[in-house]
Formats: structure tokens, sequence, C-alpha cells
């Protein structure tokens, strides 16, 4: 395959993927036709079927891209820790970026329909899992345990204290939003008070 012929290629899956997420967000499953998918993406079907071979796999591939994005994104804009800067930094920026990352119409539509569908499709909700929440817990448990070996915290079990503060983090505005409404995500500011509030009160338990 030459280089125009992939690109020509990868634009179409793109324009897919990017198709089918606004019309699942939309719609839900199964109110999404791929005879939709295609005319929204401006291809045909046969292409749609080429790159996907069912509506389901097409779904897991939104469902993959949207969580692993913001995942992507996550990692992006705040570094590891190295040990040296300090802890109450650290947590700050994370739980603010997490919160403005996560918090937002499109993710929290997303969490609605893969619930919807968790049952028919049980794959989905532990895709989501997978690069949400345990990708926040695992990226959490490594910094709480180089911190616990420079004596900046005070925790025994470094992935429980990263449950713990994860679910601090994102418990309260998650659930509010999952049940409320869009209209129900905190402002900008409101999110960020919380995160100050979430590492105060993490810190008071496990800060040294």
């Amino acid at each position: 395959m030459t280089k125009t012929a992939r690109t020509r290629v990868e634009r179409s899956r793109r324009s897919i993927v990017q198709a089918a997420s606004d019309l699942f967000l939309k719609h839900g499953f199964a109110g999404t036709s791929m005879d939709e998918v295609a005319a929204t993406a401006g291809v045909s079907k046969q292409t749609v079927y080429a790159h996907y071979a069912s509506k389901e796999s097409l779904f897991l591939e939104v469902v993959a891209g949207m969580t692993g994005g913001a995942a992507d994104t996550m990692q992006e804009r705040v570094e590891d820790p190295d040990g040296e800067r300090p802890v109450e930094e650290f947590l700050l920026e994370y739980a603010e970026q997490q919160l403005a990352i996560v918090m937002t119409p499109r993710l929290m539509q997303l969490r609605r329909l893969v619930i919807a569908e968790a049952g028919r499709f049980p794959e989905l909700g532990k895709a989501l899992h997978t690069r949400g929440p345990q990708h926040a817990i695992d990226r959490l448990t490594r910094a709480f345990e180089l911190y616990r070996q420079r004596s900046a915290v005070a925790v025994e079990d470094a992935r429980v204290a990263a449950s713990f503060f994860n679910w601090l983090v994102m418990g309260a505005p998650v659930n509010d939003a999952m049940l409320l409404g869009d209209d129900a995500i905190p402002s900008p500011d409101a999110l960020r008070g919380h995160a100050r509030e979430c590492v105060r009160i993490f810190l008071a338990a496990y800060g040294k």
C-alpha cells in the first residue's frame, strides 16, 4: 500500500470513528445504524465494514478511543513525580487536571452509555475501567510508592491509598453528573476548589 493510500485509509477510519462517537453519544447503541455512521462520515457502508466487521466492534473502538484519549491527555499534562517534587504540589496538579479532563459532557455521556450497555457488552465496562479508574489508580500507586520511599507520605499500602485519593477526587462530581445530567458538572472554579480540599483531606490522613 502506498503512502497516499495509507493516508486515505487512516482518514476514512478517523472519520468513521468520529461520526460513530457523535451518533452513539446522541442516540445510543441501539439507536445508531451503520448506515447513519457511513452517511455522517461521508463514506460508503462497505467502507465502514471494511474497517469494522460489526457495529459492536465499532462501539468498542469508540469507547476505547475516548477513554484512552483522556488517559493520554492526562499523561501529557501531568508528569510522573521524580521524588523531588513536593507531594502536595503533585497531588494538586494531578487532581485539578484529572477533573478538568474527565468532567466533560462527552465523557459523562460515554459513561452513561457504557453503563446502559454493560449487560449486553460486559467488555465495554472492562475497557472503560481499564483505561479510566484502573489506569489512574495504577499511576497514583507508583507515585505513592515513590513518595513513601522518600518518607513524604505515611502509607502502608500504596494501592489502597491511591484508590482512596482517586475516588475522593472523582466520586462526588462524577456521581452527581451521572445521575443529574451535564448541568450538574461543576464550574472550573468549583472543580479547582474541590481538588484543593481533597488534597488537604488526604494529606491530613497520610501526610508527614
